[in-house]
């Protein structure tokens, strides 16, 4: 290595400065340059994404997925499913046939969606290729390329990373989406929701089964499922909203309940699934009893409403009573409406209603009840139990009837019922009782000591007033069943203390609305209808009119859509009531009186408006009471052919007051009379 001479200086060589550029966060400096870099980087980053390689595989990829699953449309399950049905079937000549026959079908079927979709495929490519291949022929680069670049799109398109899957890696959301979607194509879909429920285990699979093949039904899809050997169907209907939440779907579209049918047993769950999330729709379905002239109870009952699927039910109220409950606002009053509408219609049954609230919801009814109490004062509360004390002996009086009529001709009721032609030869129809606000009426009651013993000496203070309206109620339910009585019980808050068990034990039939947990759907339908499927804590909010009626025998339970009747089109069906029980000779009690009153009222003002008319005939603003009497028969004569001048007086009166004196008047000093402000503010009023 040379070394320099000791003369010899170091040279320098001079350079520019640096650029100065900011080196702590401190220093003032504009970023725009590197903010664009970055979004240019970015988008860059994103074209890169899209156009590389892999994503064109990964789309053709999932392309071959879909074509796959096009070509075989299900049908290669549907067809072991039938295959099953058939091994199953062994033994049941005509079941075995049916099967076969269905698997024969969907084999046929199978085949020939196999040609079609082939043919269209074969179409397809032979297009695609004839196209390339014209291009190569002739030398067309343009073509070759438009078919590269097409071929890439495609690919790129359908392999891209969807915009709402930010958080999932590259490629994964559709698989995420088809994996949410949870459809049910066959048995062992459904037999790994049921495992994923918690409803099977995973080594319980194999024992599981489907009874018959999953087949549409209304709005959605209908499966029978037979369950492993000792597990009882209660298990899993119990855990219908785990199911819901395995099948990515809402728990108000899941119906299941245990197989009642005769092939069903104890084992085997019927499962009914809909397509959308509200099966009953939104809008309100008026009540066929809006156009009904009359209805005979016994033999139709309460047309009630309609299920998911669009079936039509009637509520059977006939020998038995019903409580209904829930959250308020959801339809409670819409379906006692439709009760009390159906037994306006039929002019020879006798209603009773007593509500713990006055308001306007019964108002209708005294037009044709024969018993109509309102309120929760203790003077309510009392005259409430002296009804309940005065139908439960009315309803022994029919059944001593009955047993007097069971020793001279037992033929006449065999089995020892009242039936409706004994009603009618007795004219004693059904009768109902219809209890609203039914808490409120039990808090006040709570409030009182109320004394059972006859004595009115006895030193006994009396018994807390809501264990003895309780016990009451309870009573006329159990000796009205056979007799033609039934009660409907209506609360708003089912706990413990607003639906008793003793009351709710002796209801035969419970129907139930949206309320807040398993709890309260336990206090108002029983352990027994929860635990078979039954659950009104499972409707939606939105779902307001939607009903789980447990019938109260082997039918189950079953859930509808109430119809609707609005307050003013109930009393119209009211006053229909009325005059039929009017022309049947069967309008009785309250609602005669209350009749009467209302008559009364009528005619009176029928009276002021025709004697202002007469004045104004007559062109007078003041007249005598003789003349006014002769001026009505002149022009009204049919209508007051009856009344009389004191008759006239006394109907007056109420609104307009006794006669004045009128001053001098046709010839005489000082008449009495009316004058005609004095008949028009009573009319006012």
């Amino acid at each position: 290595m040379a070394m320099p001479l000791p003369d010899e200086r170091a040279t320098l060589t001079l350079v520019p400065p640096p650029i100065e550029t900011p080196v702590f966060k401190d220093e003032e400096a504009s970023r725009k340059p590197v903010t664009s870099m970055r979004k240019v980087a970015e988008r860059t980053n994103r074209v890169a994404q899209i156009a590389l390689l892999p994503h064109t595989f990964r789309g053709y990829r999932q392309l071959g997925q879909r074509w796959i699953a096009g070509f075989r449309d299900d049908y290669p399950q549907m067809i072991d499913t039938a295959s099953q049905a058939v091994r199953e079937a062994v033994g049941d000549m005509h079941a075995e046939a049916s099967a076969k026959k269905r698997r024969a079908d969907l084999r046929a079927e199978y085949k020939k969606h196999r040609l079609t979709y082939t043919g269209k495929t074969a179409g397809v490519a032979g297009a695609v290729a004839g196209g390339v291949g014209f291009g190569a022929v002739t030398g067309s680069l343009w073509i070759d390329l438009l078919a590269g670049l097409g071929a890439w799109g495609l690919g790129a398109f359908h392999g891209r990373k969807p915009a709402d899957s930010e958080d999932l890696p590259a490629g994964d959301g559709i698989v995420a989406a088809v994996r949410d979607a949870a459809h049910i194509r066959g048995e062992a879909d459904l037999v790994t929701a049921l495992v994923k429920a918690g409803i099977i285990t995973e080594a319980q699979r194999d024992e599981t089964h489907l009874a018959g093949i999953i087949q549409p039904a209304g709005p959605g899809w209908t499966a029978t499922v037979e369950l492993p050997r000792g597990m009882k169907a209660s298990a899993a209907t119990s855990r219908a909203e785990e199911l819901a939440s395995s099948m990515r779907i809402k728990k108000s579209q899941i119906e299941m309940r245990a197989d009642t049918s005769e092939e069903g047993h104890e084992g085997q769950v019927v499962l009914w699934v809909a397509n959308e999330a509200n099966p009953y729709g939104s809008k309100p379905v008026p009540s066929p009893l809006l156009t009904a002239d009359r209805l005979d109870f016994w033999q139709y009952g309460v047309p009630l409403g309609t299920d998911a699927r669009g079936g039509r039910h009637a509520l059977e109220l006939v020998w038995c009573s019903i409580l209904l409950g829930g959250l308020p606002d959801y339809g409670k009053s819409f379906l006692a409406r439709l009760v009390a509408a159906a037994a306006a219609l039929d002019p020879y049954m006798t209603v009773h209603v007593a509500t713990g609230k006055a308001g306007p919801d019964w108002v209708g009814t005294k037009q044709f009840a024969h018993s109509y109490v309102a309120g929760n004062t203790p003077g309510k509360i009392l005259a409430f139990l002296d009804l309940l004390n005065g139908l439960i002996a009315d309803m022994q009086q029919i059944g001593e009837r009955l047993e007097q009529l069971s020793e001279e001709h037992p033929e006449r009721c065999p089995e020892g019922k009242l039936t409706p032609e004994l009603a009618k030869e007795w004219k004693r129809g059904l009768t109902l009782l219809i209890v609203d606000e039914l808490q409120e009426l039990l808090d006040a009651a709570a409030m009182m000591k109320i004394k059972t013993d006859d004595d009115p000496d006895s030193k006994d203070r009396g018994r807390n007033g809501k264990d003895v309206l309780v016990e009451t109620m309870a009573r006329f339910v159990r000796v009205s069943r056979y007799v033609g009585g039934m009660g409907l019980f209506i609360t708003q808050r089912p706990d413990a203390t607003s639906v008793p068990t003793m009351l709710r034990d002796v209801c035969r039939k419970r129907a139930c609305f949206r309320v807040k947990g398993a709890a309260s759907s336990r206090m108002v339908l029983g352990d027994d209808a929860v635990a078979a499927g039954a659950a009104p804590h499972m409707l939606l909010d939105a779902q307001k009119g939607v009903v789980v009626l447990d019938q109260g025998g082997e039918e189950g339970h079953v859930t509808l859509k109430t119809d609707f009747m609005t307050i003013p089109e109930f009393r119209e069906i009211c006053l229909r009531g009325r005059q039929l029980r009017i022309e049947a000779g069967t309008l009785t009690g309250f609602a005669a009186e209350y009749g009467k009153q209302e008559e009364a009222a009528a005619d009176h003002k029928t009276l002021l408006a025709d004697c202002l008319m007469v004045m104004d005939h007559d062109g007078v603003d003041r007249i005598r009471t003789q003349r006014l009497f002769e001026l009505l028969q002149l022009h009204r004569g049919l209508r007051y052919r009856d009344l009389t001048p004191a008759a006239m007086q006394a109907q007056l009166r109420p609104g307009a007051g006794n006669t004045r004196k009128l001053g001098p008047l046709d010839g005489m000093a000082n008449p009495n009379g009316y004058t005609r402000e004095q008949l028009a503010e009573a009319l006012g009023k």
